[in-house]
Order: C-alpha cells, then structure tokens, then sequence
C-alpha cells in the first residue's frame, strides 16, 4: 500500500534532480522537467478525486443512502432536487476530469513510448469519459483537449464518447508488446494483467449499459467478456489516505477539518434504512448510528427533513435525535473505490442470468458478491445473511425475482463504496423501485412501503417529480464555450437510460 509521503518524496526528487537556472523559480518547474512517471499519479488522483468527493456525497442523496439532518442545512437544495445550472455541482469535477485527468493523459502520452504506459492511459481517459457522460449525457469529446487551436469544442452525443473511448481501449490493448511500464503506479503497481482486468470490467460495465440503451449487438460483447473471466483482483482503488490531517480521504475530510469540522449533516436515508432492517442485515452497523430516541436504526423520508416535525405533531421539536447519523469515521482514511469486486460479480452474474441462461453461474458471482461487499467491510456473517429467504438466490420465484435481489444487492454493496455507480446502476436497472406512493402515505402506513424502493421527495423541485436523471451542464461550460448545449433538467435521462 503506498501511500501520500511517496509524492512527498517524488517531489522533492523533482526539485532537487533539476539543474537551478537562476532565471526560472524552482518551486515551478518546467513541463520538460515534470516526467511522466511524475505525471501519472496525479490521473489517478484526479479521477478519484471526482469520484469520491462531490459525486459521492451528492449521488449519496440520489440513489437516497442519506438526506438531510433535521437540524442542518449544508445539503437542503440537493435534498430536494433543487438542482439547476446555477447550483454548479458539477462544476469543479468538470474542471478536474478536463484540466486534471484528461489534460495530464495528453502530457504522458507525449512523454512515454511504453505501450503499457499507453494502455493504462487509455483505461482511465474510459473511465474518466465514462463518468463524464453518465452524469452529463453529451461532453467535449471528438474536439476536446486541443487547447487554444479549439477552444470551444462541440458536444458530442453519449454514445459517440462510449463506443470511441472503448474503441481507442481496444487499439491499445491490441499495440501491447510485452514490455513493462515504466509510470509510477500507486494504485495497481504496474501491474499489466491488473490494467487488462480493469480494462475488462470497464467494458462490462460500459456494455450493459448500451445494451439497456437499447445496442443489443453488445451483448455478446458482455458474454466474450464473462466467459474468457480475465478480470481484476481485489478492488480498484485509490488507497492512499491516512486518518492524519491532510492526508484523509477527501470526503471524510470535510467532517473533520476545515469549517464543517464536528458538523453533523447527514442521516440515513429511509429506503437503506427499511431495507437493512427487512434483510436483517448486518452492515447496517458499519457505517450508521443507532436513533439516539430510538435506540435503533432510523431512516428520514427523503426530502422530507422540513415536514416531519409537522407531521408528527411537534413542529420544531424534530430534530437529530429522531434519526441515525451517518457515522463517518470508516471515511476518514477510506480508499476511493473506482471498480469494486463486489461491483464486478454482481456483473458477471447479471450476464450469466440474463444472456447465458446459466443459474448456477449467476448464483455463485451473486453470493461471491455478496461475501465480497461483507469482507471488504471487516464484516461476519455472510453465509447466515444469505441464507435467509429474502437474500437466498435459491428462494426467489422466478427470474425477474432474481435480477430484482441481485440489483438490490448491489445498491447495498455501493454504499459506502462507490455513490456515483450506484446512481448509474440505479438509473440503468430501474432498481431500487420508485414507490407508487408518496412519503405522507407511507409516514402515514409503513405497511404499504416495500422495503428498499426509492421514495419521492415529499419536497421535490425537479420538473419530473422523480429521482434526479442527471446532471446540468456546468455552468463554466456555458459561460466559456458557445457550444454547450441547452440547458438541461435533473429530471433529463442520459442516452442509456431509456426505461
């Protein structure tokens, strides 16, 4: 595991290996005297930072894991879907995934001939374009990154990214010569067969969702793909955080220096809550505190923080008391999952069910899943939890009942791990269900809930009265480039979402 002292080191490596120009400031070196080696952890940093910082606490609120404490304020607007361009929440993953990620791909690419190095590169700008349409729909792609020669470059449709970063993954896959990288790899350790297994499990995850957006022809893609089983070990992720000031993981950080430090702005949110409770499910310990009032685990109706004092009848008298409170301790030093093994079985079984017509196959990814998520967490008990009739593969009816418990348990097994997959899968599989109900009914009469669907928002600003669909476009984007395209609702789908 290496962690922040090795860039620490590497800079001061930087510094002192150069030749002092008394004309040129040294805390700024040149581009020539920035190597590649250098260069190419700060990709990995960029798109981890991303992920797991602004996208995993808003998509936190989407596929509705959390919402707002009763007695803060920090989160109300995207609690309730008051979400536009003026909000700019995606503003600054813009800029990192583009002036961070994707701009530092083009300097390695010019400083390194290693076709491991250039493979590598071409799996992050996937994952980095991937993540870009799945919360934009259409991004700069074809003329992006040109600088001053095009500065504003035109838009191109989602599908056009996803088939042409898959395709430029294949072109360099297929120029591998055997020689090794020569990068510095904190987080696969330049380790080929790791890339390659990466690169897998992106395409897998990319086809499904052309498949589901209607590209059948990617199914025997998917099907190649889960039976060559040339995948990735462990997880995918950015482990590089300590529980040390500065050096923790950028999400849990905000709870623990700076202004919102000590601040309590999150409650568990009641479909993650109703559905740990209904599976008895054991993780419900890992990352969230029992009710203070309660004495147990308790769930807010989304978007409904300004609501429930009136309708329990105490008005102002509702407050943190009455819920459990993320714990975010797990956070402080947590890595920043960009593919979990969890993630990448519960594909594998979804392909084995849906398109190889192989129970047997999907039941054993489903449990390793499952067991996965549970290790991954430090948490026993896995087996008994699977032997129960509303998680046991073997007790469900019919094939649909199968593919509902798999998705289900994925929207688990993200949490904590990796909110903007969540989101995408959610939106993907329809999986969570949006009640038929709305919160007043089911505050009103529990019993009509079906444990885990998704609620929506007693407040609810999005023009779709659903769960938010996407992102707006940067605000940035349009203020820099005449190109971007009209403006987009939160209640908008994104190309593959087209249930």
């Amino acid at each position: 595991m290496k962690k922040i002292s090795l860039f620490a080191v590497a800079g001061l490596m930087m510094l002192s290996s150069c030749d002092l120009d008394i004309n040129e400031n040294p805390n700024y070196p040149s581009n020539n005297d920035v190597t590649a080696d250098l260069v190419f952890p700060s990709i990995e940093n960029a798109l981890a930072d991303a992920v797991g910082d602004e996208m995993f606490n808003n998509a936190g609120f989407f596929v509705q894991y959390w919402d707002q404490m009763p007695t803060a304020n920090q989160y109300n607007k995207i609690a309730e879907l008051e979400i536009d361009e003026a909000s700019d929440l995606f503003n600054r993953c813009y800029r990192t995934l583009y002036a961070g990620a994707l701009e530092d791909i083009e300097d390695v690419k010019s400083k390194t001939s290693s076709t491991a190095d250039l493979f590598a590169l071409a799996v992050l700008r996937a994952n980095v374009f991937q993540v870009l349409v799945d919360n934009l729909d259409k991004v700069p792609y074809t003329e992006a990154l040109q600088g001053s020669a095009n500065a504003m470059p035109k838009w191109d449709d989602g599908k056009v990214v996803y088939e042409g970063v898959l395709a430029e993954l294949d072109e360099a896959e297929n120029n591998l010569t055997g020689e090794p990288m020569t990068v510095t790899d904190p987080m696969l350790n330049k380790n080929v067969n790791q890339w390659r297994g990466y690169a897998n499990a992106l395409r897998l995850r990319m086809y499904m969702r052309l498949i589901d957006g209607g590209s059948s022809e990617y199914t025997s893609k998917a099907q190649a793909l889960v039976n060559a089983n040339n995948f990735f070990t462990g997880d995918v992720a950015w482990d590089v955080y300590t529980d040390a000031v500065g050096q923790r993981n950028p999400w849990g950080a905000i709870f623990y220096e700076g202004t919102l430090a000590g601040t309590k702005n999150l409650c568990a949110g009641y479909p993650l809550v109703s559905y740990y409770n209904a599976t008895n499910d054991p993780r419900a310990a890992y990352a969230l505190e029992t009710s203070a009032k309660y004495n147990d685990y308790v769930g807010q109706l989304p978007g409904c923080k300004t609501l429930m004092g009136q309708w329990l009848g105490i008005g102002s008298g509702y407050n943190d008391d009455y819920v459990s409170n993320i714990n975010r301790a797990p956070a402080k030093a947590m890595p920043i999952y960009l593919f979990t093994q969890s993630e990448l079985l519960f594909l594998i079984a979804e392909v084995q069910l849906r398109f190889n017509n192989n129970d047997a196959a999907a039941k054993a990814a489903y449990e390793a899943a499952v067991k996965a998520d549970f290790q991954s967490r430090g948490i026993a008990g896995a087996d008994n939890y699977l032997s129960s009739a509303k998680t046991n593969w073997s007790a469900q009816t019919s094939t649909n009942d199968k593919l509902h418990l798999l998705y289900m348990q994925k929207w688990v097994a993200f949490f904590y791990r990796n909110h903007m997959e969540a989101w995408s899968e959610a939106r993907r599989t329809d999986v969570p269900v949006l009640s038929s109900r709305k919160a007043r009914e089911i505050f009103d009469d529990p019993t009509i809930y079906n444990a885990g669907d998704f609620v929506n928002p007693g407040v609810n600003y999005s023009s779709g009265q659903t769960i938010a669909k996407r992102m707006p476009y940067p605000s940035t984007a349009r203020r820099y480039n005449k190109n971007t395209p009209d403006v987009a609702s939160v209640s908008d789908r994104v190309f593959w979402d087209v249930k």
